[in-house]
């Protein structure tokens, strides 16, 4: 598949790079894009909820009342769960939600997502650039140039680029991560994927 490449401007760059079908033109596999969706998100979740139990709450363990005779229910002491203030039944504990994802399993993914951004023509390819320094305005900018203002895009870096992730953080809607970094949830995530040149040929060398 050969995409046109843009420079910084948005003109045109009059050269187009092909996409290695190996990544962006294969069989989508749906499961495996729902496996690796779900363990991202579930590796993003703390875990750290909580809920005293009945053993854990401060109070007398004296009985309330006697055990019968009162034309009531029987009470124990003043934790138990029926109690307001009591302890809770079975309460959230602490836990972790990650679960393992075979690696075949999360290249799969990540080549599917590609694939469906490429039969959408919904990715960009841009010449490499650099920021003199953090400007989140040249980010403005520089999507304004590709028509994508109005879009949840995602720029794919070839590196880590301090300027240019500083420059695009706290625009909404724009993410910027690198080709090391591209997870399934973030291109499915994105209206329009941004692949810099030099970005194409490390996410071939990850994901062949």
């Amino acid at each position: 598949m050969d995409i046109a490449v843009v420079k910084y401007s948005g003109e045109s760059a009059g050269r187009k790079v092909s996409l290695s079908s190996e990544v962006f033109g294969i069989e989508p596999n749906d499961h495996a894009i729902w496996l690796d969706v779900k363990s991202y998100l579930a590796n993003q979740r703390q875990g750290t909820h909580k809920a005293k139990q009945r053993n854990e709450i401060s109070g007398s363990s004296r009985k309330l009342k006697k055990q019968k005779g009162t034309g009531g229910a029987r009470a124990g002491n003043i934790k138990n769960p029926q109690f307001k203030g009591g302890g809770r039944v079975f309460g959230p504990v602490p836990r972790d939600y990650s679960f393992k994802l075979n690696k075949k399993v999360k290249d799969l993914a990540r080549r599917s997502a590609l694939t469906y951004k490429a039969k959408d023509n919904s990715i960009a390819i841009i010449e490499n650039f650099n920021f003199d320094a953090p400007k989140t305005a040249q980010y403005i900018k520089l999507l304004s140039s590709l028509s994508f203002t109005d879009k949840k895009t995602l720029l794919v870096l070839p590196e880590n680029d301090k300027n240019i992730v500083l420059s695009g953080r706290n625009i909404k809607n724009a993410k910027i991560t690198t080709a090391a970094q591209l997870s399934t949830y973030d291109v499915m995530n994105a209206e329009q994927l941004i692949l810099v040149e030099g970005s194409i040929e490390k996410i071939d060398h990850l994901l062949k």
